[in-house]
């Protein structure tokens, strides 16, 4: 991997867009081809600078109306990921996200702004920026309590790419990730009216949980024979469906989420299903800073608290196999 940027990602979320029949879910296809786009953005499969493909060429990739692929773009636009969207012609990825108006500083170059005044963004525009201001320290430090790692795989793209690039160079990196157990019955995702089906779509679930949190750890790792720095990636297990996300980094920042279950229909094994779930990776995050005054300090500091005590206490070891 030395001197370039291999960086393994299952997405089941995201991939599932590719190949969907024009049909199936209009109401929310936009979103997941945003979801998508996001995500090579973000991963550096799109560079800054980079014209799009064509919105007739997305259409067909995705397998939706060109209308979907318009909403995706301009969603985008509105998140400053990608400039020049029209009907005339390929957008262009930005050359970085500027900042929003009425926002706190930002913490570096392109970064979504943190700190007060900072505007809450969807998960996958907001988190891979702040992790890799996190890989910018010396020692970086990363807690995260998540339902699946999806969110946190796709975040360290970023990073992954500028330590590659020679653009960041950390001496250790400490990453704590706490999901579920697999010996629980979660709360979500649950079937609507369908108890039976609850087993399998558990399996799905941990299915995801384990690939997320493999390739995730994988991508870390290797940073030892590619770079000589010293990585540590543990996982533990909790006893509960966690009802929020949480990300903590290097003990100055906490990006803070609800998982807003929503009654919705999806295919499950080639059938459809109606169920209670929540989509985390469109989850608003909201960020709470060091140093931004004591309302934020004391939500760092009581977040640290809190995920230190469930993982010393009730959480139990964790197993990234079926």
């Amino acid at each position: 991997m030395a001197g370039s940027c291999s960086v393994l990602v299952v997405d089941p979320e995201h991939a599932s867009v590719n190949g969907r029949k024009r049909t199936q879910r209009p109401q929310k296809a936009h979103l997941e081809v945003a979801d998508e786009l996001r995500a090579r953005i973000r991963s550096g499969v799109l560079r800054p600078g980079q014209r799009m493909p064509t919105q007739a060429k997305l259409s067909d990739e995705f397998g939706v109306e060109r209308g979907a692929v318009r909403q995706a773009l301009r969603i985008l636009q509105s998140e400053r990921l990608l400039t020049n969207v029209s009907k005339g012609s390929p957008a262009t990825v930005a050359p970085m996200p500027g900042p929003v108006l009425g926002a706190g500083p930002a913490s570096g170059p392109g970064l979504v702004p943190a700190g007060p005044g900072a505007p809450p963004m969807p998960t996958t525009a907001a988190l891979a920026p702040r992790v890799a201001a996190a890989f910018a320290a010396p020692h970086v430090e990363v807690d995260a309590l998540c339902l699946t790692s999806i969110s946190l795989t796709l975040a360290i793209g970023e990073p992954l790419r500028r330590i590659h690039a020679g653009e960041l160079k950390p001496a250790k990196v400490d990453v704590r990730v706490l999901l579920p157990s697999r010996d629980i019955e979660l709360a979500f995702p649950t079937p609507v009216d369908a108890p039976a089906e609850h087993g399998r779509l558990q399996r799905r679930w941990l299915a995801h949980r384990n690939a997320q949190g493999q390739v995730l750890r994988h991508n870390l790792l290797a940073l030892r024979s590619s770079h000589g720095i010293d990585v540590h990636v543990t996982f533990r297990a909790l006893p509960f469906t966690p009802p929020v996300k949480l990300y903590l980094l290097n003990g100055m920042e906490a990006l803070f989420a609800y998982y807003t279950v929503t009654r919705r229909e999806e295919e499950v094994d080639q059938e459809q299903l109606e169920m209670y779930d929540a989509e985390g990776t469109r989850s608003m995050l909201f960020s709470f800073e060091q140093g931004a005054g004591l309302r934020d300090a004391t939500f760092v500091e009581q977040s640290h608290l809190w995920f230190n005590a469930l993982w010393e206490t009730i959480s139990s070891e964790l197993v990234l196999t079926t």
